[in-house]
């Protein structure tokens, strides 16, 4: 006999369950910075740069893991191309935050798209915003609202304070482009010009005289830089062409359905106002990529493996040309990479034909990349961290991590501790007392 028909637990017994623990926990958890994508979390502060600790009910992920919260910035691997060869993440009504208060003694009332302020958008790799601008309180105000009219119920606040973010920005990333896409209904005399001009915008102004026209490439992003001529703004409404040099949008992109129809399976329908999408006849295009009534838990799900298909078919569809924007909502939200690692691949496909952007090689020949794997989720590296604030951390549905294996361990300790004792016995003669 190699074991005794009543195996006992003494001291050693627990001390080795401790020990086990800490084996396991030691060798699954990761914590001050050191979690990397898909690794389990408890904190944000447990996710390298570039994450945040998250997770995806929509799909079934209740565990808390580190998830790509910023892109690669593609300029600083590849900055001598035209900006129309370039995509960037965009932000499906910037202005509308859950967290915004409304107005002092009013319930709003309408649909949320975001959940952190403009600055953190842009922090985080956002480069492209969409503000809804309307007539106000004798001002022009941020609303989510319909018909053409601003209601106290669906009013944000003022465009001037979120154009201060812009330009606050600006001047601290020198090298830096922003899009601004404005769902326009202003009707005061020169008010988007003398807003713009208000906020300190005017000199970073890219002029319409220098767009492009009949689709041919725009300024490379070093020029751009150079002149300064950093902040793109395009209006809905064409009359402010003539009336006040701003860029009419469907002049100079071509865009998708938004809403429902633009997240359709294996459809990319052009927008009613759009020329179509394989046009040849503008530079720019504009994927809309949200549903028509927003919900904020299953934007995870959307920002998966759907998003990178629907990429798939308006490429198709505009002729083998990818976006240059994504339009989003929630955009921090994903199972994993989301859409910044949809840009990244977009990216390193246009910029250096590799797989995606980090495969790319400073300086090398088109499709010259680095030997490296090419993961789904590959972290940012180039912006700095510690921008994550309030609610895109996720802080109220991340949970302690533990090791179940200990709890089932502790459970069955009876019988580990005899099939242990036995197999030390029988195969190392070593003895346990008894």
């Amino acid at each position: 006999m190699f074991y005794r028909s009543k195996c006992r637990e003494p001291v050693t017994v627990y001390l080795l369950f401790q020990l086990i623990c800490s084996l396991l926990t030691s060798s699954t958890a990761c914590s001050n910075g050191n979690c990397q994508v898909l690794e389990a979390c408890s904190a944000a502060t447990d996710c390298g740069p570039g994450l945040y600790c998250g997770n995806c009910p929509a799909l079934g992920l209740n565990q808390p893991l580190c998830i790509r919260g910023q892109p690669t910035l593609p300029t600083s691997t590849v900055n001598g191309l035209p900006f129309n060869k370039y995509s960037w993440i965009v932000t499906h009504n910037s202005f509308s935050i859950v967290d915004a208060p409304p107005l002092p003694g009013v319930q709003r009332l309408t649909f949320y798209n975001q959940e952190d302020t403009v600055t953190n958008q842009l922090r985080n790799g956002v480069r492209g915003l969409m503000l809804d601008m309307y007539d106000y309180q004798d001002d022009i105000w941020l609303c989510h609202s319909f018909r053409g009219q601003c209601f106290n119920f669906t009013a944000f606040q003022p465009a001037l304070n979120t154009l201060k973010e812009v330009e606050a920005f600006l001047t601290e990333n020198p090298t830096e482009i922003v899009t601004i896409i404005i769902e326009d209904y202003v009707h005061t005399p020169k008010g988007l010009t003398n807003l713009f001009t208000s906020a300190g915008l005017d000199k970073y102004w890219f002029p319409l005289s220098k767009m492009p026209k009949k689709g041919d490439d725009w300024p490379t992003v070093m020029e751009m830089v150079q002149a300064n001529h950093r902040l793109l703004v395009f209006t809905s409404d064409a009359s402010k062409e003539a009336e006040e040099a701003i860029a009419y949008q469907w002049k100079h992109m071509v865009e998708n359905e938004s809403g429902d129809p633009g997240v359709q399976k294996g459809s990319c329908p052009h927008r009613k106002e759009s020329k179509a999408l394989n046009s040849k006849s503008s530079s720019l295009f504009l994927m809309n990529y949200f549903p028509t009534y927003p919900v904020e838990t299953d934007s995870c799900k959307e920002h998966s493996a759907p998003l990178a298909e629907m990429v798939n078919t308006c490429y198709k569809a505009a002729g083998n040309v990818l976006p240059n924007f994504i339009a989003v909502n929630f955009y921090m939200r994903s199972d994993g990479g989301g859409v910044f690692d949809i840009v990244d691949k977009m990216n390193g496909h246009s910029l250096c034909g590799c797989a995606t952007l980090t495969a790319c090689q400073v300086g090398a020949p088109f499709g010259s990349c680095k030997n490296i794997s090419t993961p789904s989720t590959s972290p940012a590296t180039n912006i700095p961290a510690g921008s994550f604030t309030g609610s895109v951390q996720f802080s109220k549905s991340a949970s302690p991590i533990n090791s179940p294996n200990c709890l089932i361990i502790l459970l069955l300790l009876p019988a580990y501790y005899c099939l242990l004792t036995t197999i030390m016995t029988k195969y190392y003669h070593i003895s346990y007392a008894s």
